[in-house]
């Protein structure tokens, strides 16, 4: 079992930034694929980003792609969510995810029903 715990959620400006955090315990973590979702106000939740277990292959979707940066600290068990330039439409509740056998890339990682484990979410409310 793995268990996740999302940080680093706030209120910010439109243009600002914030950093999530996502800690893992629990079974090894260096050798999941970790992505980011989020779940806007009405809205379905949607793939963010995701790293490969060595941190070499990162993905994005397109909506967040140049102002978001996913990276992961191997030693410290966590996954990094990067946000810059920061927009009122990425207000959401993210969650973070770990994939114990991610079998490609963006096609697989960018789907959720893929993830084995799943973190409580944290808000982000970017005002305009």
């Amino acid at each position: 079992q793995v268990q996740l715990v999302e940080s680093g959620g706030g209120l910010v400006q439109a243009g600002g930034s914030l950093r999530l955090s996502c800690a893992a315990s629990g079974r090894p973590f260096s050798s999941y694929a970790m992505g980011w979702f989020r779940q806007r106000p009405g809205k379905e939740r949607e793939f963010v980003a995701a790293i490969w277990w060595s941190g070499g292959n990162t993905y994005y979707a397109e909506s967040v792609k140049g102002r978001f940066t996913i990276s992961r600290d191997n030693a410290k068990n966590t996954v990094y969510l990067q946000m810059n330039s920061l927009k009122p439409e990425d207000t959401a509740v993210y969650y973070c995810a770990a994939d114990e056998r991610p079998l490609g890339g963006s096609s697989w990682l960018g789907r959720e029903t893929n993830y084995d484990y799943w973190g409580q979410g944290t808000q982000v409310t970017v005002s305009s």
